[in-house]
């Protein structure tokens, strides 16, 4: 079997990103939109890529009280390599949601969802909660190629009658707009192994 190793740092489409507000405006009315993939997501591009039986992941008690998880992987060749990286456990289910990161972490050492580090800062009005009142939004060139929604995002609804849909930021589609750049050289290289 070859591996297609330039799958593991395809994009996700948006349905598969889940967001949550970094750092907070003093009046709490606005967070900075920080995207992720879920572990799920690792592990369903990890099948992807090797297939269910050619990968396998490994656990072990990291520095002071963390979580490292190892990677391990049948390159070309058939033999087994890894890659591995740790993380703390979490305030809400900690010991699985340390898990859980420190396999994000690792399958980000793949390239899995790597790209997500170099989205562009977007500022997103957030509701009561603390939770984001809209949905933030992906730069047409962090989309899969060919994309195409699987659901209508909130933007796609047709505004109340009178209201104007505001203007998309430069260099990320309109809603309803469906476009995909890729900028020559944006693709990162296969991975070497």
């Amino acid at each position: 079997m070859t591996i297609n190793w330039s799958r593991l740092t395809d994009p996700f489409p948006p349905e598969d990103i889940e967001w949550k507000p970094g750092a907070i405006t003093r009046d709490k009315t606005k967070g900075l939109a920080m995207a992720y993939i879920t572990a799920r997501a690792v592990q369903e591009r990890l099948d992807e890529v090797f297939g269910p039986g050619r990968w396998k992941n490994e656990f072990r008690q990291g520095p002071e009280g963390g979580v490292l998880c190892r990677i391990y992987f049948q390159n070309d060749d058939g033999e087994w390599v890894w890659r591995e990286d740790g993380a703390d456990n979490t305030d809400v289910e900690a010991v699985k949601g340390g898990l859980s990161n420190a396999m994000k972490r690792a399958g980000a050492a793949l390239g899995i969802g790597r790209y997500l580090y170099k989205l562009p800062q977007q500022w997103v009005r957030l509701d009561e909660r603390g939770r984001f009142a809209e949905e933030p939004r992906l730069p047409a060139e962090h989309l899969p190629e060919g994309y195409r929604p699987t659901r209508p995002a909130r933007a796609e609804r047709p505004a109340p009658q009178g209201e104007r849909e505001p203007a998309a930021p430069s260099g990320m589609p309109r809603a309803g707009e469906r476009r995909v750049v890729r900028p020559a050289g944006q693709r990162e290289e296969p991975l070497p192994f």
